[in-house]
């Protein structure tokens, strides 16, 4: 089997740099028989290949039906498939429309794949359930399934580790490790799905690791947990958090206009937002904000702007009047978040009576404004934590 090298432009990105994926480059194995199929995950950084079958779970359907072409098969087998493994088939035995000879090909060139559960932390509150899973190159990332009266969620990590450099976040704490592939992405669901014996029907982007950043492995994953013949889950019923990489927002309001877009604000002057957020050094307020506008005048959808309170930094009556007089007529939310400790960061969080003071302020002044509601206090369910402590 000969190993080819592909551009990074021309497939789903997959980082294997902490700092830098400029250079990356993609490898895929190109048997005769599976010609332009797709791409295998990245090298490790010692040089290895991680799987040298596919991962199905990476597959939109054309790109299935492509592959069972090259293998001389029907379009509606890859259908057929696809369906089965989003049913949580894990198995090509158990596809039983599926010719034996069929699934004997799969199984010698193809896997369905899964992640490892670490851990799981149970609430004993709120029935919130926070995942520790293991990556195959033995990465880890975390996922958190939340209970809500309109239904399930969950909120999933999209790169082992961050390189974006937040300051009280404590996913970025050991840097990036690596983007995640679609179907590392889908797979924290399904394991969740799993484990609960619940369906999960809304989806945030919100975990471990920076969306845009990984922005061709996320569209894939859109893409295939919103497909009718698969999990079917709304467009409407999945939001997407970045913060800020104002290029991508313009970008994403053209591919995805009826996903939900969340900003991660904390500051309401580049000072003070540019101290706690690198980002903000590349894209300043008047750069975000004006992206922000054009995005929602684009879409007519309303942006929910992530603000968490940090005491003493960005949390007082001024602040509040300043985040009013940024956000003045635009569609938009802001979602309070006292923050939750790192200890590392140095920063500490607000009183919830403080954050419903700050929201009176907001929404007196025409800023629809809430609390985030607290899940799973009684667990390490901040974003970045329990992989954060199992590293320590």
């Amino acid at each position: 089997m000969s190993m080819i090298v592909a551009p990074l432009e021309a497939y789903h990105s997959v980082a294997s740099d902490k700092n830098d994926d400029s250079n990356s480059s993609f490898y895929y194995d190109a048997p005769q028989n599976i010609l332009n199929a797709y791409i295998y995950n990245e090298i490790e950084r010692q040089g290895r290949v991680m799987d040298e079958k596919i991962n199905l779970r990476d597959l939109q359907l054309p790109e299935m039906e492509g592959l069972l072409k090259s293998m001389g098969q029907p379009a509606f087998r890859a259908k057929q498939i696809f369906q089965w493994i989003y049913k949580g088939v894990k198995s090509f035995d158990d596809m039983n429309n599926v010719p034996k000879a069929l699934r004997e090909k799969l199984t010698e060139n193809c896997y369905i794949g899964t992640l490892s559960l670490i851990e799981v932390q149970r609430s004993k509150t709120d029935g919130t359930r926070k995942y520790l899973f293991e990556l195959e190159d033995g990465n880890t990332i975390e996922s958190v399934f939340m209970k809500y009266k309109y239904g399930n969620s969950i909120c999933v990590s999209s790169q082992a580790g961050c390189r974006m450099g937040c300051r009280f976040c404590a996913s970025t704490r050991n840097g990036l490790e690596r983007h995640l592939s679609p179907g590392e992405i889908l797979s924290q669901l399904m394991e969740a799905e799993a484990d609960t014996g619940e369906k999960i029907g809304h989806i945030v982007v919100m975990g471990t690791g920076e969306p845009f950043d990984n922005y061709d492995n996320l569209s894939a994953f859109i893409k295939i947990v919103n497909d009718k013949n698969g999990l079917n889950i709304g467009m409407r019923n999945i939001t997407v958090s970045t913060c800020g990489l104002a290029d991508m927002i313009d970008r994403f309001a053209e591919d995805f206009p009826q996903v939900n877009l969340a900003i991660s604000l904390h500051g309401t002057t580049d000072e003070i937002r540019g101290a706690m957020m690198p980002v903000n050094k590349r894209y300043p307020l008047n750069i975000l904000l004006e992206t922000c506008r054009a995005y929602t005048e684009k879409t007519g959808r309303r942006i929910t702007f992530e603000y968490t309170l940090v005491s003493g930094i960005n949390d007082s009556d001024s602040d509040a009047e300043r985040l009013c007089k940024i956000l003045r007529g635009m569609l938009c939310h802001v979602n309070l978040i006292p923050l939750n400790k790192v200890a590392e960061s140095g920063f500490d969080t607000v009183s919830r009576g403080r954050a419903g003071e700050f929201q009176k302020i907001l929404e007196q002044r025409g800023i629809p404004a809430t609390v985030r509601r607290e899940l799973g206090a009684d667990i390490d369910a901040a974003c970045g934590q329990l992989r954060l402590s199992k590293k320590l």
